[in-house]
C-alpha cells in the first residue's frame, strides 16, 4: 500500500501545515486586490507572498554554507519538501527516494528579464536543482500538465512505488505568479476582481494565488500498527480533449475518473468531494455534472481557492493536504466565497464548517486541454 508519511503547506497565511489548517479553519485569507504590480494596467485579485526577504532569510538558514543562486519558485519548493523531510525519518540523498516536481510554470517569469534564457525556464532545471539539494542522484521527474499537475503527480509517486522502484516518493508541488501568468489569464477573461465564489450564482472568475507543497509517500506491505495513516488507493486520469482551454460541457472525463475509482470506493465512507472549483462558469458547472453523473451528488462538496486562489501546479498537493488535515479533526470545511448554487445540478456544496465521522474522499481537478484527474484517499487505522 502505498502512505502519506509527511506533509509541508508553504503559503502566503503560513509557512507549515499546521499553520495553514489554523488559519484556513479561521477563515483567513491572503487574497487582496492588487493594482499597478508588475506595471499591470488592469487590477486583479491573488494571494501572493508579501514579503520576499523573508524567505529569502529563511532560505539561507537551511543552506548550510552552500551557493544561493536559487530562484525564488526553488526556495519556497525546497524550504517546503526540507519541513516535510525533516518531519520524517528518510534520507532524502538514499537512490530508494523519488522526487517528483508539479509546476505548471515553473520559472517562466524570468523571461521578464530575458528572452534568450532557456534552460533555466524549464520545470526540469528547477527539478534537478530541487533534487541535488537534497543530495539525490535519481532523475526526477517533472509533472507539467496544467491544473492538474498535482494530482498527477500524485499518482505518479503512487505507480512509481507501486511498482517497486522506489521506496518514497517526494511531491513538490509549486508555482508562483508573474505579468506572464497574470495577463494570459486576463486576455482569457477569466479572472474575477472581487474574492472568487466557487460555486455560487454570482461567480465571476478565479483568483490566482502562490504557494508550495509537499507530500511524502512511502511504500508499505502493511499500515504501521496503531497509527493512522493516510491510504492513497486509487486514481484516474482521462483527457476528453474539448477544447484548449475550455472544459467538456458534459463533464465526461471528469466523470470517467470518478467511475473509475469508485470501484473501489466505500461508498457509505466518503466524507468529501474535495472539487476544482474554480470559480469560472463552465468548470463549476462541468464538475457538478460530472459528479451527478457519478451518483454522488449526496456528497458534501468543496473547494478553497476561495482562501488560497489557484495555486496551479501546487493546487492539487495543497488542497489534497487540507482536505486530510479537515477529515482528521472531523470537520468538513466550508466552500469560502460560496452563497447560493449557481450549477445547474443540486450537488450538496458545503456552505458552513460541519462534521463528519467519515474517513475518505475525492480529490478533483481539471484542466486545460480536457485533462482531468481523481485521486481517492482512505485514512486506514
Amino acid at each position: 500500500m502505498i502512505v502519506k508519511v509527511a506533509d509541508n503547506i508553504f503559503s502566503p497565511i503560513g509557512y507549515t501545515t499546521s499553520e495553514n489548517f489554523r488559519r484556513v479553519k479561521e477563515g483567513h485569507s491572503a487574497l487582496a486586490l492588487h493594482e499597478g504590480l508588475w506595471d499591470i494596467p488592469e487590477p486583479f485579485m491573488a494571494s501572493l507572498f508579501p514579503d520576499r526577504s523573508e524567505i529569502d532569510l529563511k532560505f539561507s538558514g537551511i543552506c548550510a554554507g552552500r551557493r544561493e543562486d536559487y530562484t525564488f519558485f526553488e526556495k519556497i519548493s525546497i524550504l517546503s519538501a526540507y519541513d516535510a523531510i525533516s518531519r520524517t525519518d528518510i534520507d532524502p540523498s538514499s537512490d530508494k527516494v523519488l522526487f517528483i516536481l508539479s509546476t505548471t510554470k515553473g520559472n517562466v517569469d524570468l523571461l521578464n528579464i530575458d528572452l534568450n534564457i532557456v534552460d533555466e525556464v524549464l520545470p526540469s532545471h528547477s527539478a534537478e536543482r530541487i533534487a541535488s539539494f537534497f543530495g539525490n542522484s535519481n532523475s526526477p521527474i517533472t509533472v507539467s500538465n496544467a491544473c492538474t499537475s498535482g494530482a498527477c503527480a500524485q499518482l505518479t509517486a503512487y505507480r512509481m512505488l507501486e511498482a517497486g522502484l522506489y521506496d518514497h516518493a517526494v511531491v513538490v508541488g509549486a508555482d508562483v505568479q508573474s505579468k506572464f501568468i497574470v495577463t494570459g489569464f486576463q486576455s482569457f477573461k477569466a479572472l474575477s476582481k472581487e474574492r472568487c465564489r466557487p460555486f455560487d450564482a454570482q461567480r465571476e472568475g478565479l483568483n490566482l494565488g502562490e504557494a508550495a507543497a509537499t507530500i511524502i509517500f512511502s511504500r508499505r506491505e502493511n499500515q504501521s500498527a496503531g497509527e493512522k495513516e493516510w491510504v492513497l488507493q486509487r486514481g484516474a486520469i482521462h483527457n476528453d480533449a474539448n477544447h484548449i482551454s475550455g472544459p467538456s460541457r458534459t463533464g465526461e472525463g471528469c466523470y470517467l475518473c470518478l467511475k473509475d475509482i469508485l470501484n473501489v470506493a466505500d461508498m457509505d465512507n466518503i466524507a468529501l468531494i474535495n472539487a476544482h472549483g474554480t470559480a469560472t462558469p463552465y468548470n463549476d458547472e462541468m464538475e457538478s455534472i460530472a459528479i451527478d453523473r457519478a451518483g454522488l451528488s449526496h456528497v458534501p462538496v468543496n473547494g478553497y481557492k476561495g482562501i488560497y486562489g489557484h495555486t496551479m501546479g501546487a493546487a492539487g498537493v495543497l488542497e489534497t493536504i487540507i482536505s486530510q488535515k479537515s477529515i482528521e479533526e472531523n470537520l468538513l470545511l466550508s466552500t469560502a466565497g460560496f452563497g447560493e448554487r449557481g450549477v445547474s445540478r443540486d450537488i450538496n456544496i458545503v456552505k458552513g464548517n460541519s462534521v463528519t465521522q467519515k474517513s475518505s474522499f475525492i480529490k478533483m481537478l481539471s484542466g486545460f486541454g480536457g485533462c482531468n484527474v481523481a485521486l481517492l484517499f482512505k485514512m486506514g487505522e
